[in-house]
């Protein structure tokens, strides 16, 4: 299983304000071109997104369907790639101190070639994968929202 966090220095609702973006989805997800809204409110549970998955030369269509959400804290996904089969993504947005985020990635597969071939060089490529992805998040949120008026932070 393959968990990694990041420190955003935006609030949860920034942070989910970009969560609740579909369009927004290629913006921050690795290996993600261009997305689509599909059925339903996203990111409602049962709501989709449609996308093209790029891995170099390789391009196929993938599917993330929302199956669990409470904003602005808890978004768990289930991503179907094609013939890579699906996996369960869970993105934990906790409170940190006033105006920070931690975000919690926790990542496995469930079902198909994915689930089969599952082993640790597997777990492995999926941390570098999410170290990129959730660096890309922070960079997203953080530009895309403003920090509210206030003193500056002390040094030490």
């Amino acid at each position: 299983m393959a968990v990694r966090h990041q420190l955003i220095e935006r609030s949860p609702q920034q942070v989910w304000a970009v969560l609740a973006e579909p369009r927004r989805y290629p913006d921050w997800v690795v290996g993600v071109a261009d997305s689509a809204p599909g059925q339903g409110d996203w990111p409602l549970v049962g709501s989709d997104l449609s996308y093209q998955v790029v891995l170099g030369p390789w391009k196929c269509g993938g599917r993330t369907v929302v199956r669990r959400s409470e904003a602005p804290h808890l978004l768990e996904l289930e991503a179907d790639s094609g013939a890579l089969g699906t996996a369960r993504i869970a993105l934990e947005v906790r409170p940190w101190g006033e105006k920070e985020s931690l975000v919690i990635l926790d990542e496995h597969p469930l079902r198909g070639a994915a689930g089969t071939l599952h082993n640790v060089a597997v777990d492995a490529f999926i941390q570098v994968r999410h170290r990129s992805m959730l660096k890309r998040l922070a960079n997203v949120v953080e530009r895309a929202t403003s920090r509210e008026p206030g003193p500056e932070r002390a040094g030490f």
